[in-house]
């Protein structure tokens, strides 16, 4: 008996489709920018939580990854991965599991941005007889935590961890404004100000006699827009690998770039309004608006055919819990039930990558040939 082959007509809707193509071009993409301004390069893996396309990025030459999680560091760790840097700020409580992972095996890297914070990592650390390897968190465009890079506090932090016997293994940088950005110049100074405020970080920590051998940076954005990483040693980022509606308006992709998209059927109309239902709604898209402020404004996701070519001036502008409302910009469109009968399979593309495949448990990994694979990811914390 024959294996069937699955194809694009043999999944139920809502799903979440990756072309395999773009992915890996997008994975090639980046690990050869990173390799051009001589850094390694650590991508974020929660934009995906999946293993096969994590096994692309390593293969591809990326060294370690990035988590937001430490059920991600689990998940990662039981497929191989030891090398993971846990890029969020980390909570008392969840040092036993981090300290189970480095007992494991996992070279896990963990952060903080306080002297609070410092103190008890250094303090659980040597109740446990354990040297936690620590970067320090630098905020180099007011976009969320970290300690500013010419701060007092940052030497103050330091000196908590080292001298209380904790490996300072760094620092870190994020910088998350530069989705707010849509012009190359605008991306290259934000990218030179996130590089220039976590080198200067790092050598006030060393200038302190204090150990800094890892300087990490990125975001999508500024890796792409940066023009050197002087100073740096690690590059870091993660919606990259899919790309987004609101990546294509920040400029650094086009709609041609985008591997992700939601898979959906026709299943009603509202003629007199000119709309098309859909089985996609914010259960499959999520919630994100990120396209609502910047200058092209995509609803819930841009409209595809099945084959993936965007239907110019057709949008997901509105949706429910399990209904999209697909319409034309501008003024409605008469003709809708006849341009997208009931049944009709069409594909959307999403505003933020990482939040549309969050509402999904697998991927359907579609090969240039047409053919398609079920790619599990996982939820939760």
């Amino acid at each position: 008996m024959q294996n069937h082959v699955k194809k694009l007509a043999d999944i139920d809707t809502p799903a979440a489709i990756v072309s395999l193509q773009r992915m890996q071009q997008n994975i090639v993409r980046m690990q050869q920018r990173a390799d051009a301004l001589g850094v390694r390069f650590r991508p974020h893996v929660k934009t995906t939580k999946c293993a096969n396309v994590v096994a692309a990025q390593l293969d591809a030459g990326a060294t370690g990854i990035t988590v937001s999680t430490l059920k991600e560091a689990d998940q990662f760790f039981g497929h191989g991965v030891t090398d993971i840097l846990y890029a969020v700020g980390m909570a008392p409580h969840r040092l036993a599991h981090a300290l189970d992972l480095r007992q494991r095996g996992c070279a896990l890297q963990i952060l903080t941005d306080s002297v609070e914070g410092a103190r008890a990592i250094a303090e659980f650390g040597r109740e446990h007889g354990h040297a936690f390897e620590v970067l320090i968190e630098i905020d180099t465009d007011g976009h969320r935590s970290g300690i500013k890079p010419a701060e007092d506090v940052l030497i103050e932090v330091g000196r908590v961890l080292h001298q209380g016997g904790m490996r300072l293994a760094g620092v870190l940088t994020h910088a998350g404004s530069s989705y707010e950005l849509n012009t190359p110049e605008a991306l290259a100074a934000l990218a030179e100000q996130e590089r220039a405020g976590c080198v200067l970080a790092a050598q006030r920590l060393r200038d302190a006699g204090l150990p800094c051998p890892i300087v990490s940076v990125g975001s999508t954005p500024t890796a792409l827009g940066a023009a050197s990483l002087e100073g740096v040693t690690e590059l870091r980022a993660g919606v990259y690998v899919f790309f987004d509606l609101v990546m294509r308006n920040v400029g650094v992709c086009s709609t041609d770039d985008i591997a992700l998209s939601v898979l959906t059927t026709v299943i009603g109309h509202q003629a007199d309004k000119g709309w098309a239902i859909v089985d996609a709604g914010w259960m499959a898209m999520s919630r994100d608006r990120g396209t609502a402020n910047q200058q092209r404004d995509y609803g819930y996701g841009a409209v595809c055919t099945m084959d993936g070519v965007p239907i110019d001036g057709y949008l997901l502008s509105a949706a429910n819990q399990e209904h999209g409302i697909l319409s034309r910009e501008g003024s409605a469109d008469a003709d809708i039930v006849a341009r997208f009968p009931t049944g009709t399979r069409l594909r959307i593309m999403p505003n933020h990558a990482c939040a549309t495949g969050a509402q999904f448990p697998a991927y359907e990994a579609l090969a240039a040939n047409g053919t398609v694979q079920t790619w599990e990811r996982f939820h939760g914390w």
